[in-house]
């Protein structure tokens, strides 16, 4: 667990996938498909009309420490098929998800997320700041290496 200062909580992890990254690319952003994906998201509502850039948002619910939690992802910063930024509002906390891709040899790529969560104000925490708090930035890298590893199981096998 990093921080920029008390409030602040970060968590980075990685995983190889052996796919080029526009492959890659074309998974991570094909937000319909995601509940198929990883086991974790139950439901994808995609709010914005067109293609996957700045300014795509959805509604991504969910199941976390038992329970549904719902959350309206933004797309703030996109740089295909490189890097996108998202970040959510809820129930006080502020959330920044930076995912990136980089070559990593022939027909490889290191597809790192990069999450943090900070208050956005003073009323009560949300789910995954609980969760942050209650098991610390180690569970929060255990639920997000297994979407990695979710994503590399499923770019893998479209070989």
């Amino acid at each position: 667990m990093t921080g920029t200062g008390s409030d602040t909580t970060s968590v980075v992890v990685e995983r190889r996938v052996a796919a080029s990254p526009g492959r890659v690319w074309e998974a991570i952003t094909d937000l319909r498909d995601m509940p198929r994906v990883l086991s974790g998201v139950e439901r994808v509502e995609v709010l914005t009309e067109g293609g996957f850039g700045v300014g795509t948002r959805w509604r991504e619910t969910r199941r976390m420490l038992g329970k549904q939690a719902t959350e309206e992802m933004t797309v703030t910063e996109c740089e295909p098929p490189d890097r996108y930024v998202t970040v959510a509002e809820s129930h006080g906390m502020h959330y920044v998800s930076a995912i990136t891709l980089t070559p990593d040899g022939a027909g490889a790529t290191t597809l790192r997320m990069a999450f943090s969560a900070r208050p956005a104000g003073g009323r009560a925490p949300g789910i995954v700041a609980r969760l942050l708090a209650r098991f610390g930035a180690k569970a929060v890298a255990k639920a997000l290496a297994k979407d990695l590893s979710e994503i590399a199981t499923a770019v893998e096998s479209r070989g």
